[in-house]
């Protein structure tokens, strides 16, 4: 059988298109490979991008989590001058592999990464196109194969066919107005849509959500109208500006918690004791019906072996998937937010210095990702009794923030410049005159702006941003509902034509993969698809010939595109 050259187009060139590219340069022979980005700085993603993403935005995932690509993250930060390093207040002396850094430095990481990848790629004999500054704008299978729609600024480009695609397109949010003058704006969409370029008043302002995103909405706030320095007793102290004093900030979530901080733990992790894999692929092996009982059995009994003494454990009756959550959280919703928050940095912080892992807490970090995969196979009561329960402890584990994430908070809330409130289940956010009118838990809030912090959710086929795919799979049983896909992420595609698309973005597969999220989310779902793309070019039957190399497209990178090495221009 012949072997297909393959024309690859990769729409989006964030981490999970860097990772499917580290994979199909080692593994896929020649070919043509086209990365298409529409803004006009390839390989940070949205979340690191300067452009929508402050300077002192923490990211979430420290060098020993990160899967290296040309070489680890802490190796390419060591490297980086000093001068560099001053600007993110970094130091290079305190620098670890659990060290975190604001989100622009792994962007400048990642890009370093891409143009490595671009030049190993063409020394191998991968004829690779960047193409920044253009957006797909649609996508159309048909017979001869899948046609890209191609904008670059406000003019359309001819049309460009391949036999290959693979939407990398991660996280989509809107494109929103300023919040300030001259358009002011009350319910802004996200931290990401334009929340940087416009000024936020001092005033009474929400931010729905309590998470990382929202800690990073709530410092893109806050440093417009004051500064945070070392305290030299220990900590952080933040100083208003004496024209903001109207400035105050309600972080709003249904429960009113804060996240807790990172905790110190073996990495990678110490495998199951109880919840090995044999025992889940017996507990599987039973069926459907009460799988979710036999799976909470086993993790039980991996929490009680960890720690017979947690926390948890100390309630009168026995935990179940239903009332574990209940237990986990109970001492932190009858505790004051912030006084909570701040003997959990303690004690955070302690074990870091003296490598001490909280058993317990460790135990619920190494079973999230055994749920993630057996998710798909719950019928539909146990999903919703997962999704009630459990899913918020997986989430609340594994989402836990930079210390120095806390220290702001705890910084801002001596300065009386914050609170949380709990909405409860049944609250209304409405716009009204002058501002915005919360209503919650018995409690009324009228603000100037409220920024929607909450994260992206599942998104189905009615969501995929090209119409010509839409409709290709508008059918009355999927256009409601998820993406259709096959196992390794091919769009299950109707139309009659040569040509594959998969699609890597985590937002459309939250359906089935409840936890997928992060860097080693986007590096699991690069090889993964990597592979299923090699696989078909060594198959062959539903390729084509690859068409003519786009050399008008091939837009050298190289070091003049970026200043000392850090990928921020």
């Amino acid at each position: 059988m012949t072997r297909v050259i393959g024309n690859i187009a990769i729409v989006g060139t964030g981490p999970t298109a860097i990772y499917l590219l580290q994979h199909l340069i080692a593994e896929a022979g020649p070919c043509f490979i086209t990365l298409y980005e529409r803004s006009g700085l390839a390989g940070v993603g949205m979340p690191y991008n300067p452009e929508t993403t402050h300077a002192a935005m923490l990211a979430n995932i420290a060098s020993i989590e990160v899967p290296p690509v040309a070489e680890t993250l802490l190796s390419w930060l060591q490297r980086q001058p000093q001068v560099i390093l001053d600007l993110y207040g970094v130091s290079a002396e305190t620098l670890s592999d659990r060290t975190f850094v604001p989100r622009v430095l792994l962007g400048g990481y990642f890009r370093d990464a891409l143009e490595t990848l671009v030049a190993r790629g063409r020394e191998a004999g991968v004829q690779i196109a960047l193409r920044e500054g253009s957006e797909v704008v649609d996508l159309r299978p048909d017979p001869d194969g899948i046609w890209l729609e191609i904008a670059a600024g406000d003019v359309p480009q001819q049309p460009i066919l391949h036999d290959r695609v693979i939407l990398a397109i991660g996280h989509s949010w809107p494109q929103a107005a300023r919040v300030g003058t001259p358009a002011p704006r009350r319910l802004v969409p996200s931290p990401w849509s334009g929340l940087l370029e416009g000024g936020v008043p001092a005033a009474p302002i929400g931010i729905l959500g309590t998470s990382l995103s929202a800690i990073d909405a709530l410092v893109a706030v806050v440093l417009q109208h004051g500064s945070f320095t070392d305290d030299p007793g220990g900590g952080l102290v933040y100083t208003l500006l004496p024209e903001s004093r109207g400035l105050h900030v309600t972080l709003m979530s249904r429960n009113g918690l804060l996240p807790e901080a990172d905790f110190y733990c073996p990495l990678p992790y110490d495998p199951p004791k109880v919840m090995t894999a044999h025992a889940v692929a017996a507990a599987v092996g039973e069926g459907n019906a009460g799988l979710l009982d036999r799976l909470f059995a086993l993790f039980l009994a991996e929490f009680r072996a960890a720690d017979p003494a947690a926390p948890v454990l100390g309630a009168a009756d026995e935990p179940t998937p239903d009332t574990f959550a209940d237990h986990y959280f109970a001492a932190r919703k009858a505790a004051d937010p912030f006084d909570w928050a701040a003997q959990d940095l303690r004690e955070a912080e302690a074990n870091q210095a003296a490598c001490r892992t909280v058993a317990w807490k460790y135990a619920i970090l190494r079973v999230h990702e055994i749920f993630d995969a057996i998710y798909g196979d719950f019928d539909a009561g146990d999903r919703a009794r997962f999704d009630a329960g459990l899913k918020r402890v997986f989430i609340d584990n594994y989402a836990a923030v930079p210390p120095h994430s806390i220290h702001r908070l705890l910084a801002l809330r001596r300065a009386g410049l914050i609170d949380v409130l709990a909405l409860g289940e049944d609250y209304e956010i409405a716009e009204a005159r002058g501002g915005i009118a919360v209503n919650g838990n018995n409690e009324r809030l009228r603000l100037a702006a409220v920024i929607d912090a909450r994260g992206q959710g599942a998104q189905g086929a009615a969501d995929l941003p090209f119409a010509g795919l839409r409709a290709a799979l508008d059918t009355s049983d999927e256009r409601g509902g998820p993406v259709p896909l096959s196992g390794d992420l091919e769009i299950l595609c109707p139309a009659a034509t040569p040509g594959r698309i998969w699609l890597p973005a985590a937002p459309f597969l939250l359906h089935r993969r409840p936890f997928l999220q992060g860097i080693p989310g986007c590096a699991a779902m690069g090889r993964e698809v990597g592979a299923a793309v090699v696989a078909s070019l060594a198959a062959g039957p539903r390729g084509v010939p690859a068409g003519p190399y786009d050399k008008a497209a091939a837009v050298p990178v190289g070091s003049d595109r970026i200043a000392s090495g850090t990928g921020h221009g």
